[in-house]
């Protein structure tokens, strides 16, 4: 869009006045590290409780990024255009809104505290044969959000589906200037976010704020609703129970509807009760906007699962996958593309992309869009499945073309797949999952699913506590403490962490060979490998005078000039490290040498966890100011100073210095009640149900007959055991796994590869999802009953546990 800076900075309330000039427009940023941000983004600098963008605007303007909306003087040259204003969330949220009132076209708009989303894509399934549908890719619900959503409209769209989720008072208002719904779709209110509203009346009320201008809400019909509802909105209503505009009744896998005193029946393709009340909601939408009752009789049973997860997969031949093989729009390709180049281990960059859909473009300029955009993401090759993407996408170099997905399996090598990333991005129509099927490194069906948002959150839960100055090291060690190591670290490189921390050298080779650049501490080096890390550029710690001697003398043989190194000084831990005796002659030594140069100084708490071991924390701690002044002043050095680690930050941040060190608490465990309150869930172990056996009374269960029932009993094996890290003293009653959201006990001794459970008043058949531990079943729990610390829990999930990284 063209717009003159006086019109933008009205629209932005910006608190400075701007020479006069037409600026070109053509995206918006929030992120830094995206690839599409050029000369024609304006960049919204958002400040949060975790993050500051302010902070890479002089990265964004070497990147070409010429116009800014920031919150904070920055320094930048005169030849941006820097809008300043109050807060630059809000100057967000005004320009979107500002950029709505541009379309007319009708718009449904979709809150609740449970559905959103699935009404919100099954809608779009439903309606995509009579409408040009903008959405809201994936669940972008939020403050944040919605503005990107809705910012993607463009004059060949006729009808929106924007779904608005809030978790306290006052944030509707904001989102109902931007969505400007004029059809409105209220879902279940369930207890989801009701920490934010003292009740759920509260909440409601709040929700409902959405549709006040609406021309019509569409709901289940309620008292609660019928008190609240905005008083000009006409009330479209459904229920299985109440008189009301659509009335339903559901018999087994059938939903009889009655509408206007005609009735039809719908064949459920799901028959869960939350699955029922949202296709309750879709059919009523439908019949709402007039859609013929035949099309819906026909269409309901074609309705699909929503999977709205990005999942890093591990592929053959060292490949990795993103998989994104159920959506194929416009604005979740720029999503999928931005995570393919966070996620990326190996320069070569594949994307198999399927025709696309639901874009709003005609298909020239959509694929013109899209071939844009792979150049941006700097894609190396483009497999295309479909009739269109074959004949619009010809001219991107490296283009493969084949007409649907069965002849792309049968003709194509799929082991000519090496060392790439690869993302595979379809409409759910070409059975992407089957390619996916075919790349995926074969492993059994215990999988180990890790939350990279949850990551991310973590991350910044501590970052919001320290300096803006103060640098992170992320401990990254011991297969990234269980989770898998160099997919965390490149999200971590995402994030411009500082320094990443492995125990040995060949964690830290592993880590360059899949492509992380940043510095890399080996915090116990053995001499052997001190020629391997000089290859890899992977730093040492130096922790006594024997290694420093053998280090320099490698680094003698190799002719090394300043190579990097991190000096360990034992204050209290007595593990590793320097003690005052050892001074003089370090000292020396180094005052006699260019071949390293002590790029920090840093040493290890013993008890910052522990609240009654303040004094001796403390301790530490100013033995290491006092050590550290000494030896900087003797050599006349600045290096880095660090000593906290992750309790250390969130007890003692007062003390953070040049830098911290995270390690537990970047994976969601934190040594206390509050702060694990804080965190989010990492990881989440998972398997599946083999077989049930209906067991009569008094009959043993598994090796040595430690079991025996005491009634007539259902018994499942479920495909996990003492080999993919579960200890084996944890079964016979003392542990426990969830089926279907309820506890079963583990019964019998634990197995190898195997171990049973007591499903005996569980709804439960072969194949049923069962967690071992994630967010309603936390590891600290399982640590208790182990007796150990979360640590080990973690660290001892085997590596033939397949590892799943997803996004949501």
């Amino acid at each position: 869009m063209k717009i003159k800076t006086s019109i933008l900075s009205n629209v932005l309330q910006t608190t400075t006045s701007l020479q006069e000039k037409e600026l070109t427009i053509l995206d918006i940023s929030i992120d830094s590290r995206s690839l599409r941000n050029t000369e024609n983004t304006l960049f919204f600098a958002l400040k949060g409780t975790n993050h500051n963008a302010h902070n890479y605007l002089v990265d964004l303007y070497a990147k070409g990024v010429r116009y800014f909306v920031v919150s904070q003087n920055v320094s930048l040259p005169d030849n941006a255009i820097v809008f300043m204003v109050e807060d630059t969330l809000k100057a967000l949220q005004h320009f979107v809104a500002f950029y709505r009132k541009k379309y007319t076209f009708p718009v449904i708009g979709v809150t609740g505290s449970n559905g959103k989303t699935i009404v919100k894509e099954w809608l779009n399934q439903l309606l995509v044969p009579f409408y040009n549908i903008i959405k809201s890719p994936k669940s972008y619900n939020s403050q944040v959000g919605v503005p990107l959503s809705v910012i993607a409209i463009n004059d060949e769209h006729n009808l929106g589906i924007f779904e608005a989720g809030i978790s306290k008072p006052g944030e509707m208002d904001r989102l109902e200037k931007i969505i400007r719904p004029t059809i409105g779709i209220l879902t279940n209110i369930g207890p989801a976010h009701n920490e934010g509203f003292s009740t759920k009346e509260e909440k409601l009320q709040e929700k409902l704020k959405l549709f006040k201008n609406s021309e019509v809400l569409i709901s289940e019909k309620t008292d609660l609703i019928a008190v609240y509802k905005p008083e000009n909105t006409q009330w479209f209503t459904w229920s299985f129970n109440e008189v009301a505009n659509v009335q339903f009744k559901k018999i087994d896998a059938v939903l009889k509807v009655n509408f206007e005193e005609k009735e039809f029946s719908v064949h459920l393709p799901f028959t869960d009760l939350a699955s029922v009340e949202n296709i309750a909601t879709c059919i009523t939408t439908l019949l709402f906007l007039k859609v013929d009752t035949n099309y819906i009789v026909k269409a309901i049973p074609q309705l699909q699962t929503v999977q709205m997860r990005l999942q890093v997969k591990k592929g053959i031949n060292d490949c990795l996958l993103i998989d994104d093989s159920y959506s194929s729009d416009y604005q979740s390709l720029k999503i999928a593309l931005d995570f393919l180049e966070q996620q990326k281990t190996h320069q070569q960059k594949t994307v198999i992309l399927s025709d696309i859909f639901q874009s709003g473009f005609t298909p020239e300029v959509l694929y013109q869009k899209v071939a844009q955009l792979l150049n941006q993401n700097h894609v190396t090759r483009v497999i295309g499945i479909g009739n269109k993407i074959g004949t619009h996408l010809t001219n991107v170099p490296q283009f493969q073309s084949y007409p649907d997905t069965e002849t792309f399996l049968n003709d194509f090598n799929l082991r000519s797949f090496r060392s790439e990333t690869i993302l595979i991005k379809g409409s759910r129509s070409f059975q992407f999952e089957k390619i996916v099927a075919e790349l995926e490194e074969k492993t059994h069906e215990t999988v180990l699913e890790i939350n990279l948002d949850a990551i991310s959150h973590n991350l910044n839960f501590y970052k919001a506590k320290l300096k803006p100055t103060t640098k992170i090291m992320v401990m990254v060690k011991a297969f990234g403490y269980g989770n898998g190591s160099y997919e965390i670290a490149k999200l971590l490189a995402h994030h411009q962490v500082s320094y990443l921390g492995v125990a040995f050298a060949d964690e830290g080779v592993e880590l360059r060979k899949a492509g992380i650049k940043i510095p890399i501490i080996v915090m116990n080096p053995e001499n052997s490998a001190f020629s391997t890390m000089i290859a890899y550029n992977l730093e040492p710690e130096i922790y006594n005078l024997d290694e420093l001697n053998t280090f320099l003398q490698i680094a003698e043989n190799q002719n090394l000039y300043n190579y990097p190194i991190h000096l360990k000084l034992n204050t209290g831990m007595n593990r590793l490290g320097f003690v005052e005796k050892d001074f003089d002659e370090l000292i020396h030594i180094l005052k006699q040498t260019n071949l390293v140069e002590v790029a920090s100084m840093f040493s290890h708490l013993a008890t910052s966890d522990m609240p009654e071991e303040k004094d001796f924390t403390l301790q530490q701690i100013q033995l290491f100011q006092k050590w550290s002044a000494n030896i900087k002043r003797q050599l006349n050095i600045n290096p880095i100073l660090h000593i906290l680690n992750t309790s250390g930050i969130y007890n003692f941040v007062e003390y953070q210095m040049d830098m911290v060190r995270i390690g537990i608490g970047l994976y969601g465990v934190g040594n206390d009640t509050t702060e694990n309150a804080q965190l989010q869930n990492v990881a989440t172990l998972k398997t599946v149900v083999l077989q049930i056996n209906n067991v009569e009374k008094d009959i043993t269960v598994g090796y040595g007959r430690r079991f025996k029932t005491e009634k007539k009993s259902k018994i499942a094996t479920i495909a996990i055991g003492y080999a993919d890290g579960i200890r084996r003293s944890y079964g016979n009653g003392k542990g426990c796994v969830l089926v279907n959201n309820q506890k079963a006990f583990i019964v019998g001794t634990i197995c190898m590869d195997m171990l049973m459970i007591d499903v005996t008043d569980i709804d439960v058949k072969i194949g049923d999802e069962v967690i071992v531990f994630g967010n309603n079943l936390r590891i600290t729990e399982i640590a208790k009953i182990w007796e150990t610390i979360p640590y080990e829990v973690m660290t001892a999930i085997s590596q033939r546990v397949k590892r799943i990284f997803y996004k949501e």
